[in-house]
């Protein structure tokens, strides 16, 4: 099997990886046995972003055979990926969701997501934070990323 990652890519994640994250992280990913072109690709890459650190654990699932899971986390397409954070047998939920291979562009952006659910902290300033407080509705933000 070829890999995703290359072994100088490996030492940069590693290196980013050991400096940054502060706690366990859970990649929860949903994938389809037929009818998916790139699950097998980004399954493949999971693992292999997963292997790089002790406080990195990855999840597979069948997202037919798991539909209440996918459900409970708003997962319809595959493949599909929640990034959560890990306290022991309890999951942190952030909302964020990746849908389709994070490959190219997406790669950075799954990476930062990963650095942030482990850091607990959104980074945000005071007072946005206060502003947020304020919402009385809750919120969707959907970003759409394409390769052209």
């Amino acid at each position: 099997m070829i890999k995703s990652l290359n072994n100088e890519l490996i030492d940069q994640i590693t290196e980013l990886f050991d400096a940054q994250l502060n706690y366990p992280v859970e990649l929860v990913y949903f994938s389809k046995k037929d009818q998916c072109e790139t699950c097998d690709d980004t399954t493949q890459l999971l693992e292999e972003i997963a292997s790089i650190s002790d406080k990195l654990y990855l999840r597979n699932f069948d997202i037919e055979e798991n539909s209440q899971l996918a459900e409970r986390y708003g997962i319809h397409l595959t493949p599909g990926l929640v990034i959560a954070g890990r306290d022991q047998d309890k999951l942190i939920d952030y909302g964020i969701r990746f849908t389709g291979i994070p490959s190219g562009y997406e790669f950075s952006s799954l990476l930062q997501s990963i650095i942030l659910v482990s850091k607990r902290d959104s980074g945000l300033k005071p007072a946005i934070r206060n502003q947020l407080k304020e919402l009385r509705k809750p919120v969707q933000l959907h970003i759409f990323v394409t390769p052209t």
